[in-house]
């Protein structure tokens, strides 16, 4: 991202890839007969660059997604997702939000049945992606005020589901970084609302502090069934928590209610 809180899986590092998400072929690999990999600090390295290193070698997600072709380990997060709440139909126009390095994406594409020319997924990071075949990609902050409009004009209809797996530049203050994804999270909301078919699906990132209540307190207004969803694939010592909105009711009653406050 431009800066710590704009947009995409492009906030989840300065700009990009799914948090703790390595591209598929970016260092994951099993230590011999499933042992454990250690790392030595060398020269340059700090010591939290050796920790990452160490948790990438020995993260079964990391390895899988490069057996499997997919581009992150948050892939599974999407997949294990879908398994549970069925998220994906064939046919259906998907926006992903922060799409780099393209995990989510590539799930979506197969789902919807893009490369058989059934459905639609475009993504919007500020951090270019390599093509995927059937993605419709733009490389655009998702906070840029010109981005809204643009994933419209891609989507070339109503959405059936808006997902995020945004998240800003960590500071390493706990409630500074919870703040500004849930800022991201309630941007992406914002957006939803507009594109959303009736019956769509919301997904997004955010963080346990506190303020996460609020938010779904708030998406109940407006969708069917909200809940939180933590899948395996997410550490379980991250403070990370998905919330899915299913069942969108449409905005035809609050528009209609702020066209005669108009009058």
């Amino acid at each position: 991202m431009s800066d710590a809180g704009s947009g995409g899986k492009s906030g989840r590092k300065a700009g990009g890839a799914k948090a703790g998400g390595a591209k598929a072929g970016g260092g994951g690999r099993e230590g011999p007969h499933g042992l454990k990999v250690r790392v030595k600090t060398a020269g340059k390295r700090s010591v939290a660059s050796t920790r990452w290193l160490e948790r990438q070698l020995n993260d079964p997600y990391v390895a899988r997604a490069k057996r499997e072709g997919y581009r992150s380990r948050a892939a599974y997060k999407l997949i294990e997702i879908d398994d549970k709440y069925k998220l994906f139909k064939p046919g259906q126009r998907v926006v992903d939000l922060g799409a780099a390095p393209g995990g989510w994406s590539q799930v979506a594409a197969r789902k919807v049945g893009v490369e058989a020319g059934r459905g639609r997924v475009v993504g919007i990071d500020l951090l270019d992606i390599e093509p995927i075949p059937g993605v419709v990609f733009e490389q655009l902050d998702f906070l840029s005020p010109e981005a809204p409009e643009r994933l419209v004009a891609m989507l070339g209809g109503p959405a059936d589901v808006v997902m995020s797996d945004m998240a800003a530049n960590a500071t390493g203050h706990k409630k500074t970084d919870h703040l500004k994804i849930m800022g991201l999270a309630e941007t992406a909301i914002d957006f939803a609302r507009q594109v959303l078919a009736p019956g769509g699906i919301f997904l997004a990132k955010v963080l346990q502090g506190g303020t996460e209540s609020s938010l779904l307190a708030d998406l109940k207004r407006d969708f069917a069934t909200v809940r939180h969803v933590k899948p395996a694939a997410s550490r379980a010592d991250s403070a990370e928590l998905y919330v899915l909105a299913t069942g969108f009711r449409g905005r035809a009653k609050d528009d209609a209610q702020d066209s005669e406050e108009t009058r």
